[in-house]
């Protein structure tokens, strides 16, 4: 895990071919076929060297929720763990890694209608709108919900309205045990290399053809898969709003804070081994010790 730009893909790549085994993505983002170039979807010849699970399978129009990923993660960790002894996961994306590790309460799907009745409703009445809804259905989570993130108060809404009880009430922050060993890596460097490398990457995605992507793609623009770093920029640049150098930099810029976000949430996790993306070596050598020191435990 570790921050966007860091190189997270190429060095799980390199650590599943030493193991001999495959990668599950943790990306919110790569699981979407449409979207290659602004998702940093590994091309097709890494994708050939090492089996993936989870990149580019649902379209922009499905719904997708960690708890879905959290599912459909551990059916494939059960099915591959009857032939490898290890499996990558790199992503990322915060709560797909938590969930996957921690799991996540046991909270209904929303229903498909409500879901859309009130993503219609953000777009003609606004997110105030929805925010008095959650406040009258449910307070508690209202106090704590970060009450700019719209996607957070939609589904804590449809939750509330699909079940007819409080989204708070059902999020009791238990955590799961995991019939496997995690071993957590960390990857990070020098802060004005990271923010180099994803100013770079941004200028690599739009020498690619990421414009382009986008374009096919903004018909779509209202849809929540598509809010998103890399994109809404240039959708903002297709509705007149700003100019194409100034969606350029805000994708960096939005980058980079998005980075800066990542290590807030990933230092927090006492249990995350930090490496910089060149310490192959190393990373190999502690997984190796600490699968040991398991099976001396476990033995």
């Amino acid at each position: 895990m570790g921050p966007t730009g860091i190189g997270k893909s190429d060095l799980a790549i390199q650590i599943a071919q030493h193991f001999q085994t495959e990668i599950i993505s943790a990306d919110s983002r790569q699981i979407l076929r449409e979207l290659s170039i602004g998702t940093a979807v590994p091309p097709q010849r890494d994708l050939e060297r090492v089996k993936h699970h989870l990149i580019q399978h649902r379209s922009i129009h499905d719904y997708y929720s960690a708890s879905v990923f959290e599912q459909e993660a551990l059916q494939i960790i059960e099915e591959r763990f009857t032939a490898k002894d290890w499996l990558v996961v790199t992503g990322g994306s915060m709560m797909y890694i938590d969930v996957l590790c921690n799991g996540i309460d046991d909270i209904p799907n929303a229903d498909p209608q409500i879901r859309a009745r009130l993503i219609r409703e953000y777009e003609e009445q606004g997110l105030e709108h929805i925010r008095l809804q959650l406040k009258q259905l449910d307070p508690d989570y209202y106090d704590l919900v970060d009450l700019k993130n719209a996607k957070r108060i939609i589904h804590a809404v449809e939750i509330c309205l699909t079940s007819g009880r409080t989204y708070s009430s059902m999020r009791k922050a238990t955590r799961k045990q995991r019939p496997f060993q995690i071993i957590k890596i960390g990857l990070n460097c020098e802060r004005e290399q990271l923010y180099n490398r994803i100013n770079l990457r941004v200028d690599k995605m739009i020498e690619m053809g990421l414009e382009q992507e986008a374009r096919s793609v903004f018909a779509h623009h209202q849809l929540n898969s598509l809010n998103t770093v890399g994109y809404k920029e240039l959708f903002a640049y297709f509705s007149g709003e700003i100019t194409r150098e100034q969606a350029i930099e805000l994708i960096k810029r939005n980058s980079r804070r998005y980075a800066k976000k990542q290590l807030s949430w990933f230092r927090r996790d006492p249990q995350i081994s930090w490496f910089t993306p060149e310490q192959l070596s190393e990373i190999i050598q502690l997984i190796k010790e600490q699968t040991e020191q398991d099976e001396q435990q476990t033995t």
